[in-house]
């Protein structure tokens, strides 16, 4: 059984130099095979507003849709270090609101670290959280909640007043308490200067080297076919395999194949006991 990771051990292992691996997963059975692969995290993102429930964006998922799926992630990795996701307007209200959700996903869901986006504007809101006894995690660079303001889901930091930006976001995630941060669509020069200005670990996803990666395991799995980001590396192309699945079922079930002998129970008692009770109930 593996050792669950805590916080000073992210903090460990960036001193020591060793990449972090993590991903999101939305459910039990994808959160039970990356435990059991040996991830070192695993975070609920609010990606599953359009990888598993079908919208278009982040902004529609619930409190509820996150707990749920923390829950189930939860139970199928039971030893992984986990991180909820608060969504939008759970914590963009107030610093109450923020402190009273972060603390439903350790009361309801049993995570060990929530994530929520923004730098400088959300830095009473990581103070509160972190001053509440709760692990946060920073995340800037691109931040899709508030993509509308951004010109929609473009990398940042990519002239000098955008980098600019970005590291002053980096030092008020660090300067309000947060235990690490996550950099998303940024150059890599960027992040690699953030990973070494800041104590804290820096992860990234399409951000390029620094203390760790994470990837959605949708995007990893190739099982979301809507679209696909440029940082994205495909390790499988299970929507392929899915697809020949159903077409093979379909075309068993439409040719009488399935279900065969091998997949039906055989009855207990004498057939004839059974004819005759079918006799009973057969119209004349």
């Amino acid at each position: 059984m593996p050792k669950k990771k805590t916080i000073l051990d992210l903090h460990k292992m960036k001193k020591s130099g060793e990449q972090a691996a993590w991903v999101t997963a939305y459910d039990f059975p994808t959160a039970s095979f990356a435990e059991k692969a040996g991830m070192d995290m695993i975070l609920v993102g609010d990606s599953l507003g359009m990888v598993v429930l079908g919208y278009h964006g982040t902004v529609p998922v619930t409190m509820e849709d996150c707990i749920r799926h923390c829950q189930a992630v939860r139970r199928g990795a039971p030893n992984t270090f986990v991180i909820g996701d608060m969504p939008f307007m759970s914590y963009q209200v107030s610093d109450e609101d923020a402190v009273r959700n972060a603390g439903r996903f350790l009361k309801e869901a049993e995570v060990d670290c929530i994530k929520l986006e923004g730098g400088v504007r959300v830095a009473s809101r990581i103070k509160s959280i972190n001053e509440a006894g709760i692990v946060v995690m920073g995340h800037i660079g691109l931040t899709p909640q508030s993509s509308g303001q951004l010109g929609g889901h473009k990398a940042q930091g990519r002239d000098i007043k955008g980098a600019r930006a970005v590291i002053l976001d980096a030092l008020a995630v660090e300067a309000a308490g947060a235990l690490c941060v996550l950099v998303e669509a940024v150059p890599p020069e960027v992040t690699a200067f953030l990973a070494r200005r800041l104590s804290i670990p820096v992860y990234s996803i399409g951000a390029g080297r620094c203390d760790g990666q994470l990837l959605i395991s949708a995007d990893l799995l190739g099982r979301f076919e809507a679209f696909t980001p440029k940082f994205v590396k495909k390790y499988a192309n299970v929507a392929e395999v899915e697809t020949n699945a159903f077409k093979a079922y379909i075309a068993d079930v439409k040719s009488g194949i399935f279900p065969g002998e091998e997949h039906v129970y055989r009855v207990l008692d004498p057939i004839e006991e059974f004819k005759a009770l079918f006799d009973e109930y057969t119209s004349e």
